[in-house]
């Protein structure tokens, strides 16, 4: 059986860098970006350069040809001040970019590397008691322009889903978490804080499913029949505040770690050092 073809934007990022390998083990991957090195200045192999906020579609729609699906991790970093808008405004011309080039080449599936920050807002609420978890279901607050930009991409792709205004492209929407080994380091034995960063844990197995799932699984439809889901990113963790039930539900999502086992060590530090502070 030949392997289906994964069109993977970003591939030099972190992100995509986690579950690259992953990726490329079981998939015939195009690697797209605008540079071919990582963060750490190392070569990234097999990239081709792409800039998806190109208008002319035409200049990367070969890249599409015959894909299966796109897992859509590419971005512009956000600049200072009102650059910020304009950055984040590319990024949401290059999200429908992605989705337009994805139907004009019959691509099945949208895999987009969304983020929590969607719906941020929501933690204000969060930390001062006001509620206790985020579903996806719930309308997408955020209060800056990195979540609006977010926002704006599961909003985008919810109308490709619909498929109004073109051929009908299935859509993914991940909340990444925190995908990281390092957060809980910067938490200052402030349980709060540390509450956050177990919550919003994520790890390269847990991703790699989660995309793996996201890409395979047959039917994502919701309730009303639009193959549109937004799932969040993030590890089967107790200190979770994100619900993690439709993607258990649709596409079979099964954690297998938890932030509390992973940072056993590093949690009762924190804990002992915040009583002897209250102490």
């Amino acid at each position: 059986m030949s392997k289906r073809k994964i069109v993977v934007t970003g591939a030099s990022g972190y992100v995509a860098g986690r579950m690259l390998p992953a990726l490329q083990e079981r998939y015939e991957t195009v690697l797209l970006d605008v540079k071919t090195t990582n963060r750490q200045g190392e070569e990234v192999a097999e990239i081709h350069i792409a800039d998806l906020v190109e208008k002319d579609r035409d200049a990367y729609r070969e890249h599409f040809r015959g894909a299966d699906a796109v897992v859509h991790c590419g971005f512009i970093r956000t600049g200072q001040g009102e650059q910020r808008f304009w950055n984040e405004a590319d990024n949401i011309t290059m999200a429908h970019n992605v989705y337009r080039v994805c139907q004009d080449e019959g691509v099945r599936r949208a895999v987009i590397v969304s983020s929590n920050h969607a719906a941020d807002y929501y933690e204000n609420l969060i930390w001062s008691g006001r509620m206790d978890f985020v579903t996806p279901d719930m309308l997408p607050l955020s209060d800056n322009f990195y979540g609006w930009a977010k926002a704006s991409y599961e909003l985008l792709g919810f109308m490709f889903a619909c498929g109004k205004e073109g051929p009908v492209l299935e859509n993914v929407q991940l909340r990444i978490g925190g995908p990281r080994e390092t957060d809980i380091d910067s938490c200052d034995n402030d349980l709060q804080q540390m509450h956050r960063g177990l919550g919003a844990y994520l790890s390269v197995r847990d991703q790699v499913q989660l995309v793996i799932k996201s890409i395979e699984t047959e039917d994502i439809r919701d309730a009303n029949g639009v193959p549109f889901q937004i799932f969040y990113g993030i590890s089967g963790n107790a200190h979770n505040f994100w619900s993690l039930a439709n993607a258990r539900r649709v596409i079979g999502y099964a954690p297998q770690d938890d932030s509390q086992v992973r940072f056993a060590d590093k949690i009762a530090a924190i804990t002992q050092a915040a009583r002897d502070k209250v102490g």
